[in-house]
């Protein structure tokens, strides 16, 4: 592990980003509270709320101390602070992007991980009766999976039309103009992902 002088003290050089997840990750896996962990490990509760939450670059002996209170060697706790976690990520309900139709009546979630956009979409679409959602063509070979979760929805791409009911599914042409209508007497709700590139 390499290392710099400062203050007096040495500190990891460049520890992983997810120490600190790594840290929590074992902790909790063990049930102990910060408290506990504080406790045996003779590590200030205050500074390892702070290693969990990267806010600080632990010196050598932190990590020593918290790898011994966790029953792993140091090198086992940044090879787990390398791995990839199981949870990459999670959008709270208010930090998902949301699109409105013209007419209002639409919302369309944007739900898919954006850094996919130009090779997968997926969203989460609701619409009140009479709403209606239309779209220019998308990029040639783009296919639209939708699948309606309640009530009823009108597909039109291109100039076929289709009705698609809850528990059906339609898939479709997204490099033509397509529009989504609610045609039912209650909220529709479903599903749509889009393939921006023919598979294979």
């Amino acid at each position: 592990m390499s290392v710099r002088a400062g203050r007096g003290r040495k500190r990891a050089e460049a520890p992983p980003a997810a120490l600190g997840s790594a840290v929590q990750r074992l902790r909790k896996a063990r049930a102990m509270s910060l408290g506990d962990l504080s406790q045996v490990s003779g590590v200030a509760k205050s500074i390892i709320s702070q290693i969990e939450r990267n806010e600080t670059n632990p010196t050598i002996a932190t990590v020593l101390k918290l790898a011994g209170a966790l029953g792993v060697s140091p090198e086992q706790l940044l090879a787990r602070a390398a791995e990839r976690p199981a949870i990459i990520q999670h959008q709270r309900r208010a930090d998902i992007p949301v699109l409105f139709s013209e007419d209002g009546k639409c919302r369309l979630f944007i739900i898919g991980a954006l850094e996919l956009v130009e090779h997968v979409q997926w969203y989460d679409f609701h619409a009140e009766p009479g709403g209606a959602l239309a779209s220019e063509p998308h990029q040639p070979g783009c296919t639209e999976h939708l699948h309606v979760l309640r009530g009823v929805i009108e597909v039109t791409s291109g100039e076929e039309t289709r009705v698609v009911k809850a528990g059906e599914s339609l898939r479709y042409r997204g490099d033509l103009p397509h529009v989504l209508r609610n045609v039912g007497d209650e909220p529709a709700h479903a599903t749509m992902v889009l393939i921006m590139h023919p598979l294979g």
